[in-house]
């Protein structure tokens, strides 16, 4: 059988590449699949206890059965990308007052609106700035999965996620939660909730590029889902 593995951030430097078709026997399993990388791509080695592995957009773990024509991709750590919200993924500059408009009506007066920005500077180090890399089938999935839990959670709430892929420079957002509800205590429980399962939940990776011309994957939250889900 011939399945299409998808590499991420850290993984994809240690495959060496973001994406290859490989063939495995017919009844073949994640083990299967990670004793051939172990052999082809010894690099992976010391990502394994930290990689999530999803399977048609649905993280999986175990001796997990593949079939023809499966989607498989590594994913690291992630960094800390339904109803009437709104998430998106955007390739240029995020529009905050569009955002805040997606939520906004003449019900909720509390309106609650967080942009995550470029900072100058990580851990005594000077920033020029930031890549963002995703899984895009599964990133938008959870999206729109956090944007729903929000909204049924409390009456009349409505969110928006929109966050920005590619090269993101200093001062510019890379991420914009927006909320309203009619009470200000819900609109800022919600932002925060959703930028904390942002970070936790959604395969969107951060590359820090310095100005000493280094740069490095910011991979420090392990992948979770609250439950399983398919791409949309």
């Amino acid at each position: 059988m011939r399945l299409r593995l998808l590499a991420f951030a850290s993984a994809a430097d240690a495959l060496g590449r973001d994406e290859i078709s490989l063939e495995l026997p017919a009844n073949g399993t994640l083990d299967d699949l990670r004793s051939r990388l172990d052999r082809e791509a010894p690099a992976l080695g010391p990502l394994w206890p930290r990689l999530a592995i999803a399977v048609n957009g649905r993280v999986v773990s175990g001796a997990v059965e593949l079939q023809d024509g499966d989607e498989v991709a590594l994913l690291p750590p992630v960094s800390g990308g339904g109803g009437e919200g709104h998430a998106e993924l955007v390739t240029g500059p995020i529009d905050a007052a569009r955002v805040t408009a997606l939520v906004a009506g003449p019900s909720r007066g509390a309106v609650v609106l967080f942009l995550g920005t470029v900072r100058d500077s990580h851990a005594g180090r000077r920033v020029e700035k930031l890549t963002y890399s995703a899984y895009e089938t599964m990133a938008r999935a959870g999206l729109a999965r956090i944007v729903a839990d929000l909204e049924a959670a409390q009456p009349d709430l409505r969110a928006a996620i929109v966050h920005r892929l590619g090269e993101v420079p200093l001062g510019e957002a890379s991420v914009a939660i927006a909320v309203a509800s009619p009470h200000r205590p819900a609109a800022y429980d919600a932002s925060r909730t959703a930028l904390e399962r942002l970070k936790a939940e959604v395969p969107i990776w951060k590359r820090e590029h310095y100005a000493d011309g280094e740069a490095s994957w910011r991979e420090e939250e392990p992948l979770v889902s609250s439950r399983p889900s398919s791409p949309e």
